[in-house]
């Protein structure tokens, strides 16, 4: 794609979420409301709480779209170890790893330990194509979860969720959650109040982007529709590599830009897939979030921040 494409779609992605920026979000909590601050600033530190998103890392990727994926992963690191103000955590929103390899996931988890951050993982479909069929994704962050690594925990009033819809994915097709997961689902909210923020993290997105691509999961109605009574919930993906944003209801979707490559937009190419761009333009296409809670706000305020310089 031509350099001056690319800006386009990049312009026009930042009118669409505007408040996006990159590669990078930091989320802050203050009285269980979600607002987020540009990484590297001291914005999280004076509202309280704060967390960050990586996603799509894909080490192992070696393609001419990005030869050395690790290493940009390690760059998004860098500029989170650099933050004046330390975040209470990260998640990472699936594809880890490019091909499920032992030493991929170690190579990754090197380089995301370089954080010191406690980091709260979903897989993404390339994290459990090895032979195990997801066992080693689990053996290694899926000790306190339930069935394929869905699970929740709180943090300062706001619940978290982690969602799985990788399992027995289709080539092009659809994500799912399947009907034991959505049955956990109804059963942990069960008994919480409708005033209590919900962020809600899994790897393809939970709303339909493109079905042609497998861009959205078939059964995320059912899912939705749980969460309907929250007066605030927000809903963090990855998997399509780049930055869109949609509000319904009282719902706010996030997707996130990867750390290794981008991929075009809908109706820009015949299918999806890493997508090259002029080596000076990669990494104003690759990020990390921080989200930031505040109190008195009721929709989380996302910030993406770009390895670019």
């Amino acid at each position: 794609m031509a350099q001056d494409e690319n800006k386009g779609i990049d312009r026009r992605h930042a009118l669409e979420c505007m408040i996006w920026a990159g590669t990078g979000v930091l989320w802050t909590l203050a009285g269980g409301v979600p607002k987020s601050a540009l990484l590297g600033s001291a914005q999280a530190a004076e509202t309280g709480f704060s967390f960050l998103q990586i996603s799509d890392s894909h080490v192992g990727f070696d393609k001419p779209a990005n030869p050395n994926a690790l290493g940009t992963l390690q760059e998004a690191i860098g500029k989170i170890v650099a933050m004046p103000a330390k975040p209470a955590f990260m998640i990472h929103t699936g594809d880890i790893t490019h091909l499920s390899k032992p030493k991929q996931f170690d190579d990754a988890d090197q380089v995301i330990g370089q954080a010191r951050l406690d980091v709260h993982y979903v897989p993404g479909e390339h994290d459990i194509i090895d032979e195990t069929q997801g066992k080693a994704y689990l053996d290694r962050y899926g000790k306190n979860a339930k069935g394929a690594g869905w699970y929740a925990f709180d943090q300062a009033g706001v619940h978290f969720i982690g969602l799985v819809n990788v399992v027995d994915l289709k080539a092009g097709g659809m994500g799912n959650l399947g009907a034991d997961q959505l049955a956990w689902l109804a059963d942990d909210l069960k008994g919480k109040s409708a005033s209590t923020p919900i962020v809600v993290f899994a790897h393809i997105p939970l709303w339909t982007i493109a079905p042609e691509w497998g861009w959205g999961t078939e059964d995320s109605a059912q899912a939705l529709a749980l969460l309907a009574r929250f007066g605030s919930v927000t809903v963090l993906n990855g998997h399509i590599h780049q930055l869109m944003q949609k509000v319904e209801g009282n719902v706010t979707f996030h997707t996130a830009r990867s750390t290794a490559f981008p991929q075009p937009a809908p109706g820009t190419a015949p299918a999806p897939g890493p997508m090259l761009v002029p080596a000076g333009d990669l990494r104003g296409l690759l990020g990390v979030r921080s989200v930031t809670f505040q109190q008195g706000v009721k929709d989380l305020a996302v910030t993406d921040i770009s390895l670019a310089p």
